[in-house]
């Protein structure tokens, strides 16, 4: 691990101030940053602690709901309002990570960890992610988990949240402050596409921090929604596909529809022509396999990968069907092993 300095802030502003030179990394729950540093994949000249920020509630806003970086990733899983009107987060937030991970990992944490790519993991393999213009290692490599959507030959890496996917199917917003003020961007495309040179532009600017994800009412999605993920082994495993889906359904037709997937592109990808088709629909395999069709339209291989397109499109199947049927009034109990698996941090 690289010698490095160490600051806590106080205050958004002294977070700001200390993150307006290069070299600095905002050091929340931890518990992905310091796993990097360990192997040498991250090497942050000045690691700014911003734990003890009053960023750690959960507010109601006018119908939906407004939550600091700094809550954990536990307490919004079990979360009454949360469990009543967006099942899905709370679904994909059980579905990753240990017990222990939920405890120490935070909102701000989830949404900007890097990707779980084993490329970008290893510093003497090249990646336009960790040193713009090396290349990208995993361009003919291992590229089973890798991207079929969206995806350049600057990176196949994709994003590993399960929490982000549910939270782009919900249209929720990441509210953002800087020296320039504060500004929102919407879940759906604040982790960029790659280019044909790298990784994109950064979902940051230079001493910018995320400060609250805010979800907006659901209306009559509240009770059909639902988010599933495989992945190859229950335990240690990232989403090799995932899919989070909401549905508002009157005199049993959908009058409107949220598909994402996850564990397919750099970002949550947020399926809206699919969304479109199903609207005016009966809530019927039929239908969804139609949909599920549409949203894997543009769909192509990475490398050895062909198989996560159809995996990506039996997923969405799936979890429409599941979100048709109703959210259970408990959500299903995932073995302790079934927790383990995502670092939020």
């Amino acid at each position: 691990m690289n010698r490095f300095d160490y600051a806590r802030a106080d205050s958004i502003g002294a977070a700001i101030a200390a993150a307006g030179t290069p070299g600095g990394s905002f050091l929340a729950g931890g518990t992905n940053l310091l796993d990097l540093m360990k192997i040498g994949a991250a090497t942050p000249e000045r690691l700014i602690d911003i734990s003890r920020l009053p960023l750690d509630r959960i507010e109601d806003t006018d119908g939906g709901l407004r939550i600091g970086a700094m809550v954990r990733n536990a307490d919004i899983a079990r979360h009454p309002e949360v469990l009543a009107r967006y099942p899905a987060l709370a679904e994909a937030l059980l579905s990753g990570a240990s017990a222990q991970l939920r405890n120490a990992a935070t909102t701000g944490g989830n949404v900007m960890q890097a990707t779980r790519c084993s490329y970008f993991q290893d510093p003497l393999s090249p990646c336009n992610r960790r040193e713009p213009g090396s290349g990208c290692g995993a361009l003919g490599g291992r590229t089973r988990n890798h991207a079929v959507l969206g995806w350049a030959e600057g990176c196949i890496a994709v994003h590993p949240s399960d929490m982000c996917v549910a939270l782009a199917a919900y249209d929720a917003v990441v509210e953002i402050t800087g020296p320039e003020g504060t500004r929102d961007v919407p879940m759906a495309t604040f982790h960029p596409l790659p280019d044909a040179a790298g990784a994109g532009a950064p979902a940051l600017a230079e001493g910018e921090i995320v400060t609250h994800i805010r979800l907006p009412d659901p209306g009559g999605m509240a009770r059909n929604a639902r988010y599933l993920k495989l992945r190859e082994r229950t335990s240690f495993a990232f989403a090799l596909v995932s899919a989070a889906a909401a549905l508002e359904i009157r005199d049993g037709v959908i009058v409107s529809a949220r598909l994402a997937l996850g564990g397919v592109a750099a970002r949550p990808w947020r399926c809206h022509e699919a969304e479109a088709m199903l609207v005016g629909m009966v809530p019927t395999r039929g239908s969804f396999t139609v949909a599920a069709a549409e949203a894997l339209s543009g769909a192509t291989p990475s490398g050895d990968n062909a198989h996560k397109i159809e995996l990506a499109r039996r997923i969405a199947v799936r979890a429409l069907d599941l979100a048709a049927a109703g959210t259970p009034d408990r959500l299903p109990a995932l073995p302790a092993s079934a927790f383990a698996g995502e670092d939020n941090g």
